[in-house]
């Protein structure tokens, strides 16, 4: 299935010249690593982002140390700053966040597989936050990925 997001992600961006970039943490990469297994993919796809620490998300992508503090990494405000710092940094048309807990852990405010997204275009922000549940670290990885593409494919489809 993640293939062919990244597949039709690609046709979609190909089609109406887009550009995209990810800015990811839980994830560590998996956003970009299956955009780039795509034969053609540079096509759209420059350059993404692992943030995986706090500094990294400052010194990146210029998240609000008074954020992250405030909020936590794992939210909704840090993931909408993580955007559109990728934006701004990699001048794409498309970026899309994720921030969260793959697990093992979490706590009772923050359980683990709750990760929050944020997808930008020039036309829409849509910030949210999908409870994934106990699943284990690696589905929720992949869960994260395949949630990602797909939010880009409907900002690509909006554009």
């Amino acid at each position: 299935m993640t293939m062919s997001l990244a597949e039709d992600l690609l046709r979609i961006c190909q089609e109406k010249g887009l550009t995209v970039t990810a800015a990811e943490s839980c994830t560590g990469g998996m956003v970009a690593a299956a955009i780039t297994d795509v034969a053609g993919s540079s096509a759209i796809f420059e350059r993404g982002f692992v943030t995986y620490s706090n500094i990294a998300k400052t010194e990146m992508l210029g998240v609000s140390p008074a954020t992250l503090d405030a909020h936590g990494a794992v939210s909704e405000e840090v993931a909408q700053e993580m955007a559109r710092g990728a934006v701004g940094a990699a001048q794409s048309d498309l970026a899309v966040a994720i921030t969260g807990i793959a697990g093992p852990g979490g706590s009772e405010f923050k359980p683990e597989g709750r990760v929050c997204f944020c997808t930008l275009s020039s036309d829409s922000v849509l910030v949210e936050t999908v409870e994934f549940g106990a699943l284990g670290r690696a589905n929720v990885r992949e869960r994260s990925r395949d949630h990602a593409l797909q939010r880009l494919i409907e900002a690509a489809q909006a554009v």
